[in-house]
């Protein structure tokens, strides 16, 4: 009876497990079915507006030459400024905020946290109209807009601290008291004990402040306009879909959407594992 009772729950798990993969499977393919569009899009160089099929008849590189000779590697150079510079500064100024709130005890600590809780809730939306009259009269707009997008990018990260904070909590504090007892300042506890155990969670912050900015449209577009020296590459490609330029640039809008994803696809597959840790491992309550 017992056996009989083994063998069903066998089967009854190998059904499940088949059903979830079979599922998995189909998403992954919905999924997948808009990249691969566009890549085999992006080699056709038969005709360079949209049509009605997929596979082309002719392939070819011109699309990745004619982007070459457009404005798009000068998109591409202020977008890797801008999400470079970002990814830096964020990290430094979240991890420290982070180790801050972790390990000092001071007045004000829990309103603090509460209050860049509460104002985090808030849609960045409603900001932006103060933000572009903020920038505009410093002149970080339109041709300069690279540097105004790397200040407003920069300038509230202290608040997402919750995940890195989290992590930080997990690390025993008597690590802290014995290098303190050694003569290590608090900067050195930070750089030579508490960041070196925490590597997945300075990927995940790198990365994710890496991404935030790389495929930046809404706000970039807002702010860098009239001039295609300001343009990120979001916001540079989508001057190409107008009703006048679509016709001729489709596929080379294709190849440059090649060009944007791959680069970060490859750095998050390679890094995948630590993005996952430092989620994980954040996801505790401080």
């Amino acid at each position: 009876m017992n056996e009989k009772r083994h063998m069903g729950l066998r089967t009854l798990n190998r059904v499940s497990n088949t059903s979830i993969y079979v599922i998995l499977t189909i998403i992954s393919v919905i999924w997948l079915l808009p990249f691969v569009f566009i890549t085999l899009q992006s080699f056709r160089v038969e005709s360079t507006y949209q049509v009605g099929y997929v596979i082309p008849k002719q392939w070819g590189l011109q699309n990745y030459i004619n982007l070459w000779n457009s404005d798009f590697k000068r998109w591409y150079i202020n977008t890797f400024i801008i999400a470079l510079a970002s990814a830096v500064l964020i990290t430094i100024i979240q991890l420290c905020m982070s180790y801050t709130l972790s390990r000092f005890r001071f007045k004000m600590r829990g309103p603090l946290m509460r209050f860049m809780l509460i104002l985090g809730m808030f849609p960045g939306m409603l900001t932006m109209i103060i933000l572009y009259r903020v920038l505009s009269d410093l002149g970080l707009t339109q041709a300069n807009a690279v540097p105004g997008l790397i200040l407003v990018g920069v300038a509230s990260s202290g608040m997402g601290y919750y995940v890195s904070k989290g992590f930080f909590d997990t690390i025993p504090k008597s690590l802290d008291e014995a290098a303190r007892v050694d003569g290590a300042t608090r900067f050195q506890v930070l750089c030579k004990i508490i960041l070196p155990l925490s590597k997945p969670i300075v990927i995940y912050t790198i990365l994710t402040a890496f991404m935030g900015p790389w495929g930046d449209f809404v706000f970039a577009r807002y702010v860098a306009f009239g001039t295609s020296a300001g343009y990120n590459v979001a916001v540079g490609m989508y001057s190409w879909l107008t009703n006048d330029q679509i016709a001729r640039m489709y596929t080379t809008f294709c190849a440059g959407g090649v060009i944007v994803a791959v680069p970060v696809t490859i750095l998050f597959l390679c890094l995948q594992k630590y993005y996952v840790e430092g989620v994980t491992g954040g996801a505790v309550k401080g």
